[in-house]
């Protein structure tokens, strides 16, 4: 299921190739056929995430609200002038972080969006391009104080960070016994936090996953949230989850010291897809920092990753 950044990411590119523009909005699958009449022909006045949630605000006060879920993912296509990433979402064949370079076919010109492929629900076109969306477990036209009843719900999200969420998300913690390896995933705790995001902060704060949420110092509550808001705006600016520091990349085929040079000077600071975390799946494999074997456990329908050693109570 894809994570905040994700949808932040996705916002962001809502904002900017569609943004103030009037435009059509169809269901080529016919299952949101009523939600999209009530959108076509409108302008995008504003796109915003939280947590996993998208919210398409329109100029007569209704709004796109869309959650990926598991299976959902938007796809992008346009002109020359279409910039920005061609799929976001999950699954995906293309990665997030690769922009789009047009889709003008063979002639090099563009007249407009392609034949539905698949069980498009919603497609978005715009002056320029075109947005097409499939799988999302939620995709409904809502008022926006049916919007504002989605964000009451939902926990504080790190990549709002208002003042007073890093407190809010404390109290959350501290009035729960449940393990904090569970609360992370509670959309209610904190907004946007995934399967990924949870295993590797836990490590990264060496907290133990099953420490109930009752027993976190505030200190140490606070500490988690602000390593939530680092990691979570790395993924946002790189496109992707990395939460290992550049003396981790030594497998790209450097040494440590030449990929931490490599990163200082901004160039060449990706690492292998296999060194970008320190613990999410690698169970059976020796803990990046101890040596000791990082280990796996189903925890809230999901799988949990930890060190036993470097995560002690």
């Amino acid at each position: 299921m894809p994570e905040g950044h994700t949808l932040r990411r996705l916002a962001q590119q809502f904002g900017d190739v569609f943004g103030g523009q009037r435009l059509a909005v169809s269901s080529p699958q016919g299952r949101f056929a009523g939600g999209a009449a009530l959108l076509d022909g409108r302008t995008l006045v504003a796109a915003e995430a939280h947590g996993k949630h998208l919210f398409l605000h329109f100029d007569h006060s209704l709004v796109l609200h869309v959650h990926l879920g598991l299976y959902g993912a938007w796809t992008f296509g346009g002109d020359s002038t279409f910039a920005g990433s061609s799929s976001i979402g999950a699954p995906r064949r293309v990665g997030e972080q690769e922009t789009f370079g047009g889709d003008g076919g063979d002639s090099g010109v563009y007249t407009g969006p392609p034949e539905p492929v698949g069980a498009v629900r919603v497609r978005i076109v715009g002056s320029n391009g075109w947005a097409d969306l499939r799988g999302a477990t939620t995709c409904e036209t809502i008022t926006v104080a049916e919007a504002d009843a989605v964000l009451a719900r939902l926990g504080p999200d790190p990549l709002v960070n208002r003042r007073g969420d890093a407190g809010r998300f404390a109290a959350n913690l501290l009035s729960r016994k449940t393990p904090v390896a569970a609360l992370l995933m509670d959309q209610k705790i904190i907004a946007g936090v995934g399967n990924v995001y949870r295993a590797e902060v836990l490590f990264r704060r060496r907290m133990d996953p099953w420490l109930p949420g009752s027993d976190v110092p505030d200190t140490e509550a606070r500490k988690l949230w602000r390593d939530v808001v680092s990691v979570m705006g790395d993924g946002v600016a790189d496109g992707r989850i990395i939460t290992t520091t550049p003396r981790y990349w030594s497998g790209n085929g450097r040494t440590a010291k030449a990929a931490a040079d490599a990163a200082a000077l901004k160039s060449d600071s990706f690492p292998a897809r296999e060194n970008a975390h320190f613990v999410y799946k690698r169970n059976g494999l020796p803990c990046r920092v101890c040596g000791t074997t990082v280990l796996m456990a189903e925890l809230v329908a999901r799988k949990l990753y930890w060190c036993p050693y470097c995560q002690q109570s």
